[in-house]
């Protein structure tokens, strides 16, 4: 079953989720941009950030996810459903935040959506790099017990590579290469903070995979273990996050 995407649940930590995009955004040094293009830009709230810094660009967000594209409303930008493994065309910026890790064997599309990028352009992307987390490893050991692994078996899965990996790649293909990591540590308040931090992203397709009985059973152990991991404090619930950022600029 393919899964689908919820921007309500999504936008639940927006400020937290955008921090990453602005600064990837700060490292990208295009003065004057004729077209910038956002690859897999969700509802369009981070989108919104390339038409306020290039304000003379031609900007648009993709995404596969027609109920994303439904949810962003920036008048200033064109909104188009598309897959990024697909897309076809030219940006003097192009931007992918959050969505390469979904895309299997990701490295080997790096190449085709460098040679998009006009001379001298630049390319950048952010991949949460957190994967060995108890908020991933959790979610796969429950979802790999009975009886629920007959029906989370083939559902997409995240996965990235470290900083150094992005670099060579890109370095290889003849571009200057900025890449590095960042681990946040996020202070989330109400009840279940990190199930419904995960449930809207990287959890959402074992979820939506599992029937309507054994998906309440799934969420309530998914909460008591996630709660057991990430105890509360008194100040909050940490969720600490890593993340991976690459910015290229292609040869003139």
């Amino acid at each position: 079953m393919a899964h689908t995407w919820d921007p309500d649940r999504y936008l639940t930590y927006a400020d937290e989720r955008g921090r990453p995009f602005v600064e990837l955004l700060a490292r990208i040094g295009a003065a004057d941009p004729r077209t910038v293009v956002d690859l897999g830009c969700g509802p369009g709230n981070l989108t919104s950030l390339l038409a306020d810094r290039w304000p003379g660009a031609a900007v648009v967000g993709l995404d596969s996810s027609p109920a994303m594209i439904a949810a962003a409303t920036d008048t200033r930008i064109r909104f188009d459903v598309a897959d990024l493994r697909t897309w076809t065309g030219q940006a003097d910026v192009l931007v992918s935040n959050a969505t390469l890790q979904w895309v299997p064997d990701h490295l080997d599309l790096l190449r085709r959506l460098v040679a998009q990028v006009t001379p001298g352009g630049w390319f950048a992307f952010q991949v949460p790099g957190n994967f060995a987390e108890p908020s991933h490893t959790i979610r796969a050991e429950l979802a790999a017990e009975e009886p629920y692994a007959a029906h989370t078996q083939d559902v997409a899965v995240p996965s990235s590579h470290d900083p150094a990996v992005y670099l060579d790649a890109l370095a290889a293909l003849g571009c200057a290469v900025d890449a590095w990591e960042t681990t946040y540590l996020h202070v989330l308040t109400g009840p279940d903070p990190v199930f419904t931090w995960v449930s809207g992203t990287g959890a959402r397709p074992t979820l939506q995979a599992l029937p309507d009985g054994l998906r309440s059973e799934f969420e309530a152990e998914f909460k008591r273990r996630l709660a057991a991991a990430y105890p509360e404090r008194e100040h909050g619930v940490v969720l600490p996050f890593r993340r991976v950022f690459a910015v290229a600029q292609v040869p003139a």
